[in-house]
């Protein structure tokens, strides 16, 4: 692990860009300070008595100031278990991110050299890109977030260029970029002649990633050519508490899927331009003073380029045109351009909804009014296909999801008023977490301590090995560094017909809550009977959280289940990786998750080619809780035997966007197989739905018996029949799998949103009966259903 610090770059007396050698580190302080005392400036003057610490692996240079955060002042002793780089801390921010072999022009990936670089409150001056790195967090002081400032020459991709062409290509291939963060900064554009084009982050990027506290200031000036957030291509993601002040554009964004949450649009021409996407979420955006909302119009009507949006929980206020749509009864292809709009108050705007070409869809008002529900596209309730372009009935919403009106969200907490005592370090307290010692004592004793002293858990940056249970108990408060991993090795986990949980929040029965972010649980080699998450605690009044918490199956160096033991197309037994990812039990409610990657490995992070793998992991995210309350807010379950997510015996259940993959390998073995099926678990029995064709594939989204299940957005994807993608191609034959989404037994207002999926010819099953076809239902690579209610 490197703690990369980033000290101060600032616009004082001419000075740019000052650097630290890479020397610099080891050096004792007293020779930083005498060598670079006379650059040390902050807010235009000279710091006084700036605190400098040096060890092993960091050397920080601090300017004593009033709002200082706990990260700042721990001891930072995190270690990469599997990696091999020497910590270089400079002042220079690309030299701090770069140092050290990390993974950057010319990688394709990599989990060794994971790094935080860490950004203290000031004012930083750049004249050209900051590239962040694979597995790189970017963060700033939360209490005072520190400012990028672009020089009025700036040149760059970006004040962050998040995926730099090198070449003609992205230097990583924008779907395999996993694991990193950008949090608390200012992007300060405004010093960059208006009429010069400029982008402050290009953010092509996959799963496990985010944007989070994020301001970018723009010129607002008439022919501004100022853009903020820039996004062309990946298979993401999510971003939050995001504001975007000026610019020609806000956000140009385009992904495959996306959760976008508390976004604020203030003066932008354009607050939202959707260049494509196959489907995306909008929750709680806010538009203000722009000249136009959001437009999804791209490519026209004859050939539309956006698949899908889902609208919720916003407000548009003093904008001429709320939204530019290029969906008609006869635009191509025919469900592209589908549209969901629930919740949405307009205060004067005039057109709520434009077709591309400036005939109005839907009138706005000068005053102020509320769009309960709306869409276009396909809609099944719960026959169909029927095409539709207006009002619709929204969801009756439970009143235990609720914040007012809205669904509750709360974003992730970063602990900035808490001083550095509260926190209690696992390596402090004796874990070593170099992947190899077991640490299953230490870590249990310091999260029992730190629960009972009411303190916060600080896993320092590493790999935990553990070969029994850790227990969280009610009232812990846990969080990781670059990623901290709990890793499960030895035969407590790899018995299938006693599974066991590696992480186990609550015993059944227990009451409180627990805060968990910022980690990932795994396994080593065979564990045929871990579940690496099951969380029993039933949380009231405000839920507990996961943010940021991933699980990883293989594909890792250290995992034991790389490409040299499972390569693709093998049924090695030795690369059964897990029974479970994630259960929440009967006994659980009151969960709020969002930005959580439950994956199964496809493909091996750590070799250079990223061959493919063959890993099995028997179920994703089971849910069976009987009290329910949860929301999943941009989660993804990938690469799970049996199911991605299946529901079971629950209610009051918020989920957008989800997003699941069929394993590569199947039918070849088909589900169950290398499990069997566990009645006690409602396992979905294919012997007896099956009797040809590729149905006994996982199913992406399975619900049993429950009510009160609403999906605002999922891309539900099988790409691979054994490893082969020409059953995917759109248009047809679109047959990987026959059905990929099941409802079943008693249910009662399970409602969906922009269903899309990709290679199955059956979309969605009511009891085993087809309810909708693929070849109804072409979208712009997947088939998209608008509108489901049953």
């Amino acid at each position: 692990m490197k703690f990369l610090s980033a000290t101060l770059l600032l616009s004082v007396l001419g000075v740019q860009g000052i650097q630290f050698e890479p020397s610099a580190v080891g050096i004792i302080a007293s020779e930083i300070k005498d060598r670079y005392s006379h650059y040390i400036k902050y807010n235009g003057t000279a710091a006084a008595s700036p605190a400098i610490r040096v060890n092993e692996t960091e050397a920080v240079i601090l300017p004593r100031q009033s709002t200082a955060y706990w990260y700042e002042d721990i001891t930072h002793q995190g270690i990469s278990a599997f990696g091999n780089g020497v910590t270089d801390d400079t002042a220079a921010i690309n030299a701090a991110i770069s140092a050290g072999g990390r993974c950057g022009e010319g990688c394709s990936s990599s989990t060794t050299t994971p790094a935080v670089v860490y950004f203290p409150a000031g004012t930083y001056l750049i004249s050209s890109s900051i590239i962040d790195y694979y597995y790189t967090q970017l963060i700033g002081n939360p209490n005072s977030p520190p400012v990028i400032k672009a020089t009025s020459g700036f040149s760059g991709f970006g004040l962050i260029d998040g995926d730099p062409y090198y070449t003609s290509n992205l230097n990583w291939g924008s779907t395999n970029v996993f694991y990193r963060q950008v949090r608390n900064f200012v992007f300060d554009l405004t010093s960059i002649p208006a009429t010069s084009e400029a982008t402050g982050i290009h953010w092509p990027t996959a799963q496990a990633t985010s944007l989070q506290n994020v301001v970018f200031e723009m010129s607002a000036a008439a022919g501004t050519q100022h853009t903020g957030l820039f996004c062309e291509s990946g298979s993401a993601g999510f971003m939050t508490d995001v504001t975007f002040n000026g610019g020609i554009v806000g956000a140009s964004i385009g992904n495959q899927q996306f959760t976008m949450r508390n976004l604020i649009f203030n003066n932008c021409v354009t607050a939202i331009s959707q260049l494509w996407d196959w489907g995306w979420v909008y929750q709680g955006i806010s538009i203000n003073n722009c000249q136009k909302g959001i437009d999804i119009s791209a490519g026209g009507t004859t050939g539309q380029e956006v698949g899908s949006v889902t609208l919720i929980d916003s407000t548009i206020t003093n904008t001429p045109i709320g939204i530019i749509t290029a969906y008609t009864s006869s635009s191509s292809p025919a469900t592209a351009g589908s549209l969901i709009i629930e919740n949405v108050v307009l205060d004067n705007v005039p057109t709520a909804i434009q077709l591309t070409g400036g005939t109005t869809v839907l009138a706005g008002s000068s005053g102020t009014i509320t769009i309960a529900g709306w869409g276009e596209g396909h809609q099944y309730t719960p026959s169909g296909p029927t095409q539709f372009e207006g009002t619709i009935t929204p969801n009756s919403r439970p009143a235990s999801l609720l914040s007012g009106s809205n669904y509750y969200v709360q974003s992730k907490p970063q602990y900035g008023s808490l001083p550095v005592s509260s926190f209690q370090s696992v390596r402090s307290a004796g874990a070593t977490g170099n992947g190899v010692t077991d640490d299953t004592n230490a870590l249990q004793q310091v999260i029992n301590n730190a629960a009972a002293a009411g303190d916060v858990v600080f896993f320092d940056a590493g790999t935990y090995l553990v070969t029994s249970t850790l227990l969280i108990p009610a009232g812990s408060i846990l969080v990781g560094e670059s990623y901290s991993v709990i890793m499960s090795s030895g035969s407590y986990f790899n018995n299938m017909a006693s599974p066991q949980p590696v992480v186990r929040v609550g015993n059944a029965g227990d009451t409180g809550r627990v805060q968990w972010s910022d980690m990932i649980v795994s396994t080593q080699g065979e564990q045929a009977g871990a579940i690496l998450i099951e969380w029993n605690l039933n949380t009231a009044g405000t839920p507990s959280g996961m943010w940021d918490v991933h699980t990883r199956i293989g594909g890792f160096v250290g995992s034991d289940l790389q490409y040299a033991q499972c390569p693709s197309g093998s049924q090695n037994s030795a690369c059964i990786g897990a029974y479970m990812s994630m259960h929440i039990t009967p006994s659980a409610g009151g969960l709020y998750m969002e930005n959580n990657w439950l994956w199964t490995a496809d493909h091996d992070i750590d070799d250079p080619s990223n061959r493919q793998l063959t890993i099995f992991n028997g179920r994703g995210l089971l849910i069976e809780s009987t009290s329910g309350t949860f929301w999943l807010v941009g989660t993804a379950v990938e690469h799970h035997t049996l199911y991605q997510y299946q529901l079971a015996n629950t209610k009051n259940v918020y989920m957008g966007f989800i997003q699941t993959e069929t394993p590569y390998y199947q039918p070849v073995p088909s589900a169950p197989a290398p499990f069997t099926t566990n009645s006690a678990l409602n396992d979905p029995t294919f012997s007896s739905s099956c009797s040809s064709g590729n149905c006994a594939n996982a199913w992406g989204l399975r619900i049993l018996n429950s009510a009160n299940i609403l999906v605002y957005g999922a891309g539900l994807y099988s790409f691979f029949d054994n490893y082969s993608t020409t059953c995917s191609d759109n248009p047809g034959p679109e047959n990987c799998q026959t059905a990929i989404a099941s409802i079943e037994g008693t249910y009662s207002d399970v409602n969906v949103y922009c269903l899309s999926t990709v290679g199955t010819t059956d979309m969605l099953l009511l009891d085993g009966a087809t309810v909708a076809l693929y070849s109804d239902n072409n979208n712009v690579y997947p088939d998209t259903v608008a509108l489901f209610k049953s």
